[in-house]
């Protein structure tokens, strides 16, 4: 994080984490931003995301090589999810790639940097691409909320109407993302950050990481963290179904059997969004068990806080027990009760 972002925030009134570096925990109010970001125009910062940069001649082909979607569609006008997985398909990282100028950016959790950024760089071999931490290359937030479209059109002139377009003017590189609310991640350098925080700022309010982890759950869109590193291979995690898989482009680790599910097989393991009845939010990675089974039959992706109460949280799951199970129980077979939520996108149709 660019100290200065860091300055500027605090006399914003961000509270960071003790814990886990660069991350804002909330602006005096966590229980409010919960409920703020859910009905009102709100920005947040992510610089708890990392991001690697990836620059050269070869970089295109290189990461096309590499990443389970098709690198060549991306442009400074599309944005783009992958996934980063090993020879056997389960995934080591999901991703958000921009591009600026001749550079990508790939924006993962901060936890993962470095070890998917040396991982990366053993691959380079003779490639003419450069490989580089960027945490402090750009200032990254995001704005949400039911008048963020109005609020952009006054603010720069305009907004990304698609998921995964990207509007770059006056510096700014913004993207539009999926969410129940009108959802965009801005990326800059220091100055024009700061100067469309302030013009979002006067009709919006900042909020927490905690807040804008709750839209992630409620759009469905998944996230791969240490503890779920080689856990799932991108179907479990829906990311065909949200444009962050290309069954057509070449090969590239994983490839065969990511493509053998979609063509030969069948899917036994699916991301669900389900609901907890526990404030104490589950660790991505711990088990969910059914009433009826001792054995567990999924695992959390993620999950954040519902304001109303109760965890949301995202959870691969054995597609067998979603009809059979009476209940969802969280950590242990007498856990916390849970159940199914509806996600936003519908699962394709079984063969």
């Amino acid at each position: 994080m660019k100290p200065d972002w860091q300055t500027f925030l605090i006399d914003a009134g961000a509270e960071f984490s003790e814990q886990i570096p660069m991350r804002v925990e909330s602006y005096g109010s966590p229980i409010r931003e919960q409920h703020l970001v859910l009905t009102g125009d709100t920005l947040c910062d992510l610089s708890h995301y990392g991001l690697i940069e990836a620059h050269g001649e070869d970089a295109e082909t290189f990461l096309q090589n590499q990443l389970t979607n098709d690198i060549r569609q991306i442009n400074p006008s599309h944005s783009q999810l992958n996934a980063y997985c090993t020879p056997k398909g389960r995934m080591l990282a999901i991703m958000r790639i921009l591009k600026r100028g001749d550079s990508y950016y790939l924006k993962m959790p901060h936890k993962l940097i470095e070890g998917i950024l040396k991982r990366l760089q053993t691959y380079v071999l003779m490639s003419k691409v450069t490989l580089e931490d960027a945490n402090d290359a750009l200032v990254r937030f995001g704005f949400a909320g039911p008048e963020a479209e109005k609020e952009l059109e006054q603010a720069v002139g305009g907004f990304p109407k698609a998921v995964d377009e990207v509007l770059q003017t006056n510096d700014l590189s913004i993207i539009r993302i999926a969410g129940t609310l009108p959802r965009f991640e801005i990326y800059a350098e220091l100055e024009p950050a700061q100067t469309l925080w302030d013009k979002l700022n006067v009709r919006g309010a900042p909020v927490g990481a905690a807040a804008w982890e709750l839209l992630d759950v409620l759009s469905g869109t998944p996230e791969i963290y240490p503890e779920t590193q080689e856990l799932f291979v991108p179907q479990m995690a829906n990311l065909q179904l949200i444009d962050g898989v290309s069954f057509q482009k070449g090969c590239y680790p994983g490839q065969e059997i990511v493509a053998r599910m979609h063509y030969l097989g069948k899917l036994k393991r699916r991301m669900y969004r389900l609901h907890f009845d526990t404030d104490e939010l589950p660790a991505p990675g711990t088990e969910i068990f059914t009433a009826e089974n001792k054995e567990p039959v999924g695992s959390i992706v993620s999950s954040a806080a519902n304001p109303q109460g109760g965890s949301e949280t995202l959870a691969v799951l054995m597609t067998r027990y979603v009809d059979e199970a009476s209940s969802f129980q969280l950590a242990k077979p007498d856990g916390p009760a849970g159940e199914i939520s509806e996600l936003p996108y519908e699962f394709e149709q079984a063969s």
